[in-house]
């Protein structure tokens, strides 16, 4: 009896995989003969050949930026495909005209090259805009990047770029190559290699890998500080912000790029529109620095520009936004955007 049930079991199951066969291969077909399967299929698979050639491209370009080599083998790990595979793929490169392969490893061509810093470009300028204007997280910024750059031609390019106010460097302090395809190389040195208790500015946080550029921003780490280096050793870095200390493992510090941080002249504090209360007036100075992108142009399209008078007219009930008298009409912004309109000549009491 139980050698029956087992047969049984045995012929069931053997039915099941035989129906779920048919009912694959019927699904593939339908699929198929639906208007336009094939050349959607082809289209995607033509996708997927741009992409991985063009991150090929950034591979040997990122190498050849270090002053190294990359080779079959370093292609292969990045792409995370078999050396076979990897091998087909230079060939097909190579055939191109976008690489060339020597005794001393791979190396673009001039036209491998543009292709490539047009890759780059398209990159920096979507990490540009998702953490300035779409607010991403830093640390989710790289990934949505990487899907977006493929797609693009060289018009929303241009056209991203000027939106944006042609930004000179992505949020993690990459120079972005200009449409043109130069790329501006700018001097800095990993924190490991500078000196003790000698100031330093953070120009670059590494972005790869992943868990290293996560534990940087969790520390606080961001462009533009000031850190001074207290203890180093084989084991750790000891360092301070003026605020707080950090201690970092080496391989943790060498993804921290500075520059030399030139002494520090005293200014007074200068009022924003957010320091402002309802009823008085000011005159535009000038726009933080550190705005960029839609939102500058935003402000400046308001009528937020140097010398213009602005009211501050009513609060909402919670007080933020702040409705604000512009050139006659009123505008509405949020305290962290007023915060970085600095103004002169605050007046008590005018001008509503």
């Amino acid at each position: 009896m139980l050698s029956e049930g087992a047969n049984f079991i045995d012929i069931m199951e053997g039915n099941l995989l035989l129906l779920f066969i048919v009912l694959a291969g019927v699904a593939v077909i339908f699929l198929w003969l639906r208007p336009g399967a094939a050349r959607r299929w082809a289209r995607l698979r033509r996708a997927r050949s741009r992409a991985q050639a063009e991150d090929a491209l950034k591979h040997l370009h990122a190498c050849e930026w270090r002053k190294d080599c990359a080779t079959p083998t370093s292609l292969a790990g990045t792409l995370g495909i078999s050396l076979k595979d990897a091998t087909s793929l230079i060939a097909r490169l190579e055939a191109q005209g976008w690489l060339t392969s020597t005794e001393g490893g791979l190396r673009l061509t001039p036209e491998g090259e543009q292709l490539a810093l047009n890759v780059i470009r398209a990159h920096r300028l979507w990490e540009r805009y998702l953490a300035d204007e779409a607010r991403m997280p830093l640390t989710a910024i790289h990934d949505e990047a990487e899907r977006r750059e493929h797609a693009r031609t060289d018009w929303e390019l241009d056209a991203l770029d000027a939106a944006l106010g042609h930004p000179q460097t992505d949020p993690h302090g990459d120079p972005i190559p200009t449409a043109e395809g130069m790329l501006e190389h700018r001097g800095s040195h990993p924190l490991t290699d500078w000196p003790l208790n000698t100031p330093a500015r953070i120009v670059h946080l590494e972005d790869e890998p992943p868990a290293v550029y996560s534990q940087l921003v969790a520390e606080g780490f961001h462009l533009g500080q000031v850190v001074r280096i207290i203890h180093a050793s084989p084991q750790r870095l000891v360092l301070s912000d003026g605020d707080e200390g950090h201690t970092l493992a080496p391989a943790i510090a060498a993804n921290i790029f500075v520059v030399a941080e030139a002494p520090a002249r005293p200014e007074p504090a200068m009022p924003t529109l957010a320091s402002l209360r309802v009823g008085q007036r000011a005159t535009v100075r000038n726009l933080d620095g550190s705005l960029q992108g839609f939102t500058r142009r935003r402000l400046l399209d308001l009528g937020l520009t140097p010398g213009t008078t602005v009211t501050v007219a009513m609060r909402s009930f919670i007080g933020d936004p702040v409705a604000y008298r512009v050139r006659g009409s009123l505008v509405a912004l949020r305290r962290e955007q007023a915060a970085k309109v600095f103004v002169e000549d605050v007046l008590e009491g005018e001008g509503i």
